[in-house]
């Protein structure tokens, strides 16, 4: 009986060491399985101006934004598929004002590339405040609000960056300044010595900013490897439109939208920059709308 009775312990250590060898291989395998998903450039730039990925607080910033907007699933489908129909927009307008093509990952950052209006009033897919929005040249008032003009606001980013670049000679430090002004920014470089965005200490929003700008373009352009995949048929396409000249005021937005084919509602959507029920035009002064061909 004590032989059984040994027999039976040998037997159930036997089991428990197989158990455990088992889960130690399942934790390698799970482990494996972590190391792929959580993939990490192995070098990465904004504007040409390359990431010291080298210093460890460089390498750790970014691997904190990837991995926050890596696990932001629904909200970075959506911008992949924002984009598809944002980006043909903002891309031939940063080309033409010669900014780099890697700041439409900052419309991206600002808004999700949506109409979003910020707790301190900025408004748009570019996030201008009233003040900075009229000095670039936007009408801003209670029946037009061209800070919701995607191509107009585009525009004026491109003005404030040309401005930024001309100040700093840097891309990274513009972008950093959209961020935390000219004033922000200066102040920092010039008491603390530096002129590199990665040298230098800034708030938590600015010391962030560029690094979101980051870990964003790097999810877009590789959506994949981290995990994102979406189908050509499941991006939001550009919608096609015409467009219509307006110079002279329209009492009834609703009367005028369905005198082009439309409804109220669509009109608002293709054209977010009227703010009223009616369109007050000056003397002089022309509109362009556009009017949807198909889509609806």
């Amino acid at each position: 009986m004590e032989w059984v009775k040994k027999t039976g312990v040998i037997a159930s250590m036997i089991l428990i060491s197989g158990a455990i060898g088992h889960n130690i291989a399942d934790k390698k395998a799970e482990v494996k399985e972590v190391k792929k998903e959580r993939y990490f450039p192995a070098k990465i730039d904004f504007a040409g101006e390359k990431a010291p990925l080298n210093i460890s607080d460089v390498h750790e910033r970014l691997d904190r934004e990837l991995l926050v907007n890596a696990n932001l699933d629904a909200t970075t489908v959506l911008i992949i598929k924002r984009a598809n129909r944002a980006f043909p927009v903002i891309e031939p307008i940063l080309k033409k004002y010669g900014i780099p093509d890697d700041f439409k990952y900052l419309a991206v950052i600002e808004s999700g590339l949506v109409n979003v209006v910020s707790p301190a009033g900025a408004r748009g897919v570019w996030q201008f405040m009233p003040d900075t929005g009229k000095e670039r040249g936007l009408e801003i008032n209670d029946i037009v609000d061209e800070r919701y003009h995607l191509a107009k606001s585009t525009e004026a980013a491109c003005k404030y960056l040309q401005s930024a670049y001309a100040k700093f000679g840097s891309w990274t430090l513009a972008a950093a300044s959209y961020n935390g002004g000219f004033g922000g920014v200066n102040k920092q470089i010039t008491f603390q010595g530096v002129t590199n965005y990665y040298d230098l200490l800034l708030t938590d929003e600015t010391a962030r900013y560029v690094f979101r700008i980051l870990a964003l373009k790097e999810i877009m352009q590789h959506p994949v490897s981290y995990n994102f995949t979406v189908l050509p048929t499941e991006l939001y396409p550009v919608i096609p439109v015409k467009t219509v000249d307006v110079t002279a005021s329209i009492p009834d937005l609703a009367v005028f939208a369905k005198e082009q084919g439309i409804n109220y509602k669509v009109l608002k959507i293709h054209n977010p920059w009227l703010r009223d029920r009616k369109l007050t035009v000056a003397d002089g002064k022309k509109y362009t709308m556009e009017i949807p061909l198909s889509g609806y």
